[in-house]
This record gives C-alpha cells, sequence and structure tokens, in this order.
C-alpha cells in the first residue's frame, strides 16, 4: 500500500477523523491540502505534518459554498502541482445544531443545513475536482458515509437521510466517472474518538457514553482516527485498482449481527 506523492483535497480536515487522516496520508509519502473553516486549527496542524517531514498546505473553504470549493481547489492543484484525490470528509450531525434532536425540535433549516454540508458538499466538490482528477493517473473520490448509511439511530433524522444519500451518491458517481478511469469509493465509520465525540463525551459522562457507543462494537472500543487514515490510504492506492463504488464499513463489527456485547460477556474498553 502506498500513497507516495498522491495528492490528496481532504474537506473538514481540521480536526477528527478528517485531521487523523491528514497526518497519515502525510507519514505515508502523500501531499496533503487541508481544507476547512476553522482556520487556526488547521493551520497547527499543516505546521505539525511539515515540521514532521511532511508536505500540507492549509486553506480556509465553506463547502456550501460552490466559488469557495472551486477557489480553494484551484490554490491547492496551483500550489501542488494538482490533485489525485479527493476526499470528502466534511460533515456535520444533527447534535451539532440541537442539543435534543428530535423531530418535535429540530427544523427544517435543520435538515436542509445537514444535508448541504453532508451531501450536497461532495456533489460540488466532486464537479469541482474534476478537471485534476481526470489528469491523474490514479484518480479517486473517498466520501465519508457511516454506519448511518445503513442503518437507523434516534438521534440522526437528519444525519442520517444525509448518509444515506451518500452511499448511492458513490455508487452513480463511480458509474458516472468510470469513462474517467476514476474510481469512487465510501467509507462507513462506527463511532470514533474524535473531539466532536468527547465533547457529547462530557455531556453525557464518558463512561456511559463509551458503554452506549461500543454496545454493539464486537471490538469493543471507540475507533482511533488514525484508522480511518489507514483505510483511507488503502482505497488511495494502486492496490486497490480493482476496487470501486463500495461502501466499506469500518465499524468495529458493530453491523455485523443484531446484539450488544454484554450478550457476549464483554466488557468495553474505556
Amino acid at each position: 500500500m502506498t500513497v507516495n506523492g498522491l495528492r490528496f483535497f481532504i474537506t473538514g480536515g481540521a480536526a477528527g477523523l478528517g485531521a487523523g487522516t491528514a497526518r497519515v496520508v502525510a507519514r505515508e509519502g502523500g501531499v496533503v491540502t487541508i481544507c476547512d473553516v476553522n482556520d487556526e486549527p488547521g493551520r497547527r496542524l499543516v505546521e505539525e505534518i511539515n515540521a514532521a517531514g511532511g508536505t500540507a498546505l492549509y486553506v480556509h473553504c465553506d463547502v456550501t459554498q460552490e466559488r469557495e470549493v472551486i477557489d480553494a481547489m484551484r490554490i491547492s492543484a496551483e500550489t501542488q502541482g494538482s490533485i489525485d484525490v479527493l476526499h470528502n470528509n466534511a460533515g456535520i450531525h444533527d447534535t451539532r445544531l440541537h442539543p435534543e434532536p428530535t423531530l418535535d425540535n429540530l427544523t427544517a433549516d435543520h435538515f436542509r443545513r445537514v444535508l448541504e454540508v453532508d451531501l450536497v458538499a461532495p456533489w460540488v466538490c466532486a464537479k469541482a475536482a474534476l478537471p485534476y482528477l481526470r489528469k491523474s493517473p490514479n484518480a479517486s473520490i473517498i466520501n465519508a458515509g457511516s454506519v448511518a448509511s445503513f442503518a437507523g439511530y434516534a438521534t440522526n433524522l437528519c444525519y442520517g437521510a444525509a448518509k444515506g444519500g451518500i452511499a448511492m451518491l458513490t455508487k452513480n458517481l463511480a458509474l458516472a466517472l468510470a469513462p474517467d478511469r476514476i474510481r469512487v469509493n465510501c467509507y462507513c465509520p462506527g463511532a470514533f474518538e474524535t473531539e466532536g465525540a468527547m465533547i457529547y463525551a462530557e455531556r453525557v459522562g464518558k463512561e456511559t457514553f463509551v458503554k452506549t457507543q461500543t454496545a454493539a462494537h464486537l471490538v469493543p472500543r471507540l475507533g482511533k482516527p488514525e484508522e480511518i487514515g489507514h483505510l483511507v490510504c488503502f482505497l488511495a492506492s494502486e492496490k486497490a485498482a480493482f476496487i470501486n463504488g463500495v461502501t466499506y464499513l469500518i465499524d468495529g463489527g458493530a453491523l455485523a449481527w443484531r446484539g450488544t456485547i454484554d450478550q457476549l460477556g464483554m466488557e468495553p474498553i474505556l
């Protein structure tokens, strides 16, 4: 598996799974552009990567604004030479918009906001990246799905609809871009240890959070952001050259069965 020299454009890369992926990509020799609206952590991450011998660039970009996306990709391509891999990672969850995201509490504007960030923006980014990806001998788009792409959850009224759409967007983009030799795949995480998740964990209590989130994980812990990075690197590499239009679960086995680990006599790793 190698991504050495491949040029990645990572949306929402300043923190969480995007930041974990950026670190892994850089360690594996990939060239990284981090696109985000959170400038301070984004610039700090770029400084960290460059100080460690990697190559990274930060570009401010709101992925819901098409003009900003086009400009960010132009800057990335001019600075890094082009774009080989678009990683559509940016996303928001219902809990970011309301502490109790029930149908009673959420509004149509909340729903539209999640769809704009989590579903419409990946489509816009794919379109904006197309001129660069067409020039690459190893081009791919890697979308961020979720276990919510396949299963319903009480707090996912908006997020689940968007992530279900991402699964089908992946397949349809793979079909549309096959003549251009651009592969399109998707990874679907379970519960991971990110900054956003830990903020929610502090609200409900970390032990309660971990037990709830990992109750169905056959690997009884939260995932690590770097583990997403390893999968993204594989999907972007030539080792995955025959993989296209696929949604990969990376969920600790959560959707492999219907039950909770206490039925197996297992305890979560806190």
